[in-house]
């Protein structure tokens, strides 16, 4: 049997342990993972941390390496998709490939890993996500609402085969079923 195959979509300013901790578990767990990003390159991640202000602080973090750009993704290829969160979606929703890229794992109810700000990248597939739950960082809150999505104030949600994240300290639970439902595909 192949090995499952999973697709991380994020850019520079991606939150260190939100792409890390998801890519390291996935090769953990014996899966191939893909970082696809704008452009193939060496990614610049950042550090978010829960200081003493009122808002989270940020410093740079280590680089990662994206062996794929948006352009070259073929859904088909994948069983789930991570959207680690950072600065990184921000600008990567603006990417032409990235919306259809996202689209086809809700269309196809594939899994659907997407922490803290990652739940930006769903803003131009409105359409897709309408009526879905899901919970993001507390800022994220107007966008979600605004895609007709209901912004679900928890830690960790799940939501068929959308598993959302409020933060990095909700990776374990994130990442523990989102490995479930990609062990379950056949």
């Amino acid at each position: 049997m192949a090995a499952k195959k999973v697709l991380i979509v994020t850019g520079d300013a991606v939150e260190a342990l939100e792409v890390y901790y998801p890519y390291f578990r996935c090769l953990e767990e014996g899966y191939e993972a893909d970082i696809a990003a704008p452009h193939k390159k060496k990614l610049n991640t950042v550090i978010h941390d829960f200081e003493d202000w009122e808002t989270y602080t940020e410093k740079r973090g280590y680089m990662i390496d994206a062996n794929l750009e948006f352009a070259e993704v073929n859904v088909e290829d994948y069983d789930g998709l991570i959207i680690p969160g950072g600065r990184a979606p921000e600008h990567i929703r603006m990417n032409e490939h990235l919306p259809s890229i996202v689209a086809h794992f809700f269309e196809t109810d594939k899994p659907i890993a997407v922490m803290c700000h990652g739940s930006l990248v769903l803003t131009p597939i409105a359409d897709v996500v309408k009526g879905r739950k899901l919970t993001a960082y507390q800022a994220c809150k107007p966008e979600v609402e605004s895609i007709g999505a209901e912004y679900v104030d928890e830690m960790d949600y799940v939501d068929d085969n959308l598993v959302s994240g409020h933060a990095w300290p909700d990776l374990p639970a994130i990442m523990k079923e989102f490995v479930r439902q990609v062990n379950d595909i056949r």
